[in-house]
């Protein structure tokens, strides 16, 4: 999901937005063309390249192209047959979708300073009309402004002490002395603690459970704490963490990058194993082709670490992060295409009810409305219509459904998880030291930022850091 939280009708800005900074003419450059790799029997003493990037996500793009502003030769070897790992750009019903990471906050300092470098224009989610949420006798219809506004006053009950606690949120080791005790509670330790109302419950649980995997016990309570501190330590920032999208979609800032750095991307070349030999690093591939360099960032989504050999092994904090895993094993995101009738309307599910426990209103097409949702639940075959109908109906929400675009991406090889989100314990067991360099290795990804761990500004947060680890500035 990446981003998700209440959603308000027409909510009113808090902020100095970025929408007027008009549309950038990005054209999808092709990519830069790939040198021939060395053979294992021509690579000697000397590297390939200078630095090689293994993923072409967020993280890795960005930790490129600041590597490439140094002078360094740099390589990126991704997985896919496309750039953008976790964010994926598509179409669907004569709409630009987003099949991964989608919302954008321009206020968030790394993703920020990005689209004003590129002149990025943003465009916001129009308002919705009608809220279906769930209550003790069955899925209740509540005007925006009513439905969320309640479960906002849940939400501001359930992190009040954030400012003290998440005092410094790009620093969240900062009152390690109070995280100690709180990074050990589940979303479902926080819940219990409240004492709420079994309406007030309801209003929020199908949220808690989805962002932690289907389950509110599987997911710490210091991961959302943290996400809502970063958003302001309010809900109207939380809100505007579901608000903008870029224009031209998430592709659009990818190629932007990827214009101006010019790295050699080499697509389709999953990576096998990682050698670092104290003077170089050797990179081979599935297909046997090896490449050697002095420095390697790693730029992978943490969950798929395992899939690589490292020699050294790989440092213990990184190690247990990737046999934990970090992102949402089992994360579904579909695109549905409806009828029209059911117009703009929002619809959440309660904790173990619906498959689909979340639903968004996106734009209308020719044919009807398309709308986002998400999954949590391995029992949902996302390519079955009336499967996907039924869900939404347990909603409330009664859509007559043309077809259904999804994408598994706790089944996705590259990914095996879709978005962040920290289990208990692992911010102050693992943190700083997933962050940290273990030889000639660097590490990026988004499950991993100091800030917004599991959204796009924290992806990029962890490839400028890469970056300056991987030329020897830090």
């Amino acid at each position: 999901m990446h981003t998700t939280g209440p959603i308000s009708g027409r909510r009113p800005t808090r902020r100095t937005l970025l929408k007027a900074a008009g549309a950038a003419a990005v054209t999808a450059p092709t990519l830069a063309a790939v040198a021939p790799a060395a053979s294992a029997a021509t690579v000697g003493a000397a590297a390939d390249w200078d630095v090689i990037v293994i993923g072409a996500g967020f993280a890795g793009i960005t930790a490129a192209r600041e590597l490439r502003a140094r002078g360094k030769r740099v390589l990126v070897l991704e997985a896919r047959d496309r750039i953008g790992g976790r964010t994926w750009t598509d179409t669907y019903g004569g709409q630009l979708i987003e099949r991964g990471g989608t919302w954008v906050e321009p206020t968030q300092p790394y993703l920020g300073a990005e689209l004003t470098r590129y002149k990025l224009a943003l465009e916001e989610d129009e308002p919705i009309s009608t809220t279906w949420l769930p209550t003790p006798k069955g899925p209740r219809q509540f005007t925006p402004e009513d439905g969320f506004g309640r479960m906002g006053t849940v939400f501001e009950r359930m992190f009040d002490g954030t400012r003290t606690y998440f005092e410094k949120p790009f620093q969240p080791l900062h009152r390690a002395d109070l995280l100690q005790s709180l990074d050990k509670l589940t979303l479902r330790d926080r819940l219990t603690q409240l004492a709420l109302t079994p309406e007030e419950e309801l209003l929020v649980n199908g949220q808690t459970a989805v962002y932690a995997g289907g389950s509110s016990t599987a997911g710490a309570f210091t991961m959302f704490a943290h996400w809502w501190a970063l958003a302001g330590h309010t809900n109207a920032g939380w809100n505007d963490t579901m608000r903008w999208r870029i224009a031209k979609g998430t592709k659009a800032l990818l190629q932007a990058m990827v214009d101006e750095a010019k790295p050699t991307i080499k697509l389709s070349s999953p990576v096998a194993s990682v050698n670092d030999t104290g003077s170089l690093v050797y990179v081979t591939t599935t297909s046997g082709t090896r490449y050697s360099a002095t420095a390697v960032v790693v730029a992978m989504p943490v969950n798929a670490l395992s899939t690589v050999k490292f020699s050294p092994s790989l440092p213990a904090a990184l190690t247990t992060a990737t046999s934990q895993g970090i992102a949402v094993t089992n994360a579904v995101k579909l695109w549905i295409h409806a009828r029209k009738g059911a117009g703009r309307v929002y619809g959440q599910g309660a904790e173990g009810g619906s498959p689909i426990p979340m639903l968004l209103p996106f734009k209308e097409t020719s044919e009807g409305m398309l709308y986002v949702a998400f999954s949590t639940d391995p029992g949902l075959d996302p390519t079955n219509t009336a499967q996907v109908k039924k869900a939404v109906q347990q909603l409330g929400v009664n859509l007559d459904v043309i077809g259904v675009k999804a994408h598994d991406w706790g089944r996705d090889p590259y990914a095996r998880g879709g978005w962040a989100f920290r289990k208990p314990k692992q911010l102050t067991t693992l943190y700083p030291e997933v962050t940290f360099t273990s030889g000639r290795l660097s590490f990026a990804s988004g499950d991993i930022a100091n800030g917004w761990s599991g959204y796009i500004d924290g992806a990029i947060e962890s490839g400028l850091r890469a970056a300056r680890q991987a030329a020897g500035e830090e």
